[in-house]
């Protein structure tokens, strides 16, 4: 997104308009398309980003040649540096290798906002994506287990990320954590006549409320587990976009996303959708409050957490093995050993650190 200075605000520029005169060889297509001609996948929608053009690696990895030099050729059009930054890289003689950051591990001893302090450290130390070129497709319609696997890519190639790619790697990061509920929250801005386009992670714990994400500002992206209600967080972020004079239009809230990372059920992007310019504040606030009551009442009806309990007292899970009567039940000893929390290894420092553009 482009503030008021110049410079891009939010971490998604825009999802790609898929239009067959956009699509180019080597499988990269650019993330906007000037023809009005746009054909859409199932269940995703054209979205503007104000004339900030970006590609999508569409050829996996490696990357192959033509994806690679569609790269450089963009990232010389858009560095200040110019084509004589982009040879000073390529054709140099040596370049330290990057550091690649390790994945984050839990412990015992860190609590929920350690732990996603820790994600969002791992993250940073990823870095936001500046080279103009998606590296990992990311389609909203895809089943959670497909996208888990595209997330398990990010940790493996450990390159830059946008902050679509973001959502998908935090609620990656969080499946082993079945007390902290995950959820997408998106925002349509507008600025100088243009729209712009972000997505965050919503997490919710204890009654609590925060996010994780990537973003060009750091105010755009995490936000402490610290918010009493989910409509507080919402104007957090109103507030934030202020500040670089962006307005917003729209707000998009889904559904707690599953833990499961096998799962063939989708994400649910956009259950709630306002527009803000169009509500009051108090009606804006009844409704994300409400959405946020139905949220933890299907969370509760469908018992998404009391497998975990259930474990906890060594009991079965399965619907299928038969009840034994309450007179057994008194005489047996149960010999089954009571399961604890999942408790990974130990944790990396991570430190933040500058951008770099990883060749």
């Amino acid at each position: 997104m482009t503030g008021a200075n110049g410079h891009s605000v939010g971490g998604k520029i825009g999802k790609p308009s898929r239009s067959k005169a956009a699509k180019t060889a080597g499988g990269v297509q650019p993330a906007t398309a000037p023809s009005n001609n746009v054909a859409k996948y199932p269940g995703e929608e054209d979205e503007k980003d104000g004339g900030v053009l970006f590609y999508v690696n569409k050829s996996g990895f490696p990357i192959d040649e033509r994806t690679w030099q569609r790269m450089w050729t963009h990232v010389a059009k858009i560095h200040p540096g110019g084509k004589e930054m982009a040879e000073s890289i390529r054709k140099a003689a040596f370049i330290p290798r990057p550091p690649v950051p390790l994945l984050p591990k839990y412990k015992q001893s860190m609590s929920v906002p350690e732990w996603l302090r820790t994600i969002q450290s791992y993250m940073k130390l990823l870095q936001y994506n500046h080279t103009g070129t998606q590296f990992f497709e990311i389609k909203k319609i895809r089943p959670l287990s497909w996208l888990m696997d595209t997330a398990r890519e990010m940790t493996r190639e450990s390159l830059p990320i946008k902050c679509l790619e973001a959502v998908i790697l935090g609620i990656y990061l969080t499946n082993g954590l079945g007390i902290v509920e995950r959820f997408p929250i998106s925002f349509k801005t507008q600025f100088s006549g243009n729209y712009f386009h972000h997505v965050v992670l919503g997490v919710y714990h204890n009654g609590r409320y925060g996010t994780l994400g990537m973003s060009r500002r750091e105010d755009l992206m995490d936000k402490p587990l610290v918010f009493r209600t989910l409509s507080d967080l919402i104007f957090e972020f109103e507030e934030s976009y202020q500040k670089y004079l962006h307005t917003v239009k729209k707000v998009k809230i889904g559904l707690f996303v599953s833990h499961d990372p096998h799962s063939f059920q989708q994400i649910e992007w956009k259950h709630l959708v306002l527009s803000t310019g169009k509500t009051s504040r108090e009606e804006v606030r009844k409704e994300i409050e409400k959405h946020a009551r139905d949220m933890r009442m299907k969370m509760i009806i469908s018992g998404s957490q009391s497998p975990v309990k259930e474990r906890q007292r060594g009991k079965s899970l399965s619907p299928r093995r038969r009840q034994i009567s309450p007179q057994r039940r008194l005489n047996r000893r149960d010999k089954s050993p009571a399961i604890t929390d999942w408790k990974p290894a130990e944790l990396n420092t991570l430190n933040d650190v500058g951008y770099q553009i990883r060749i």
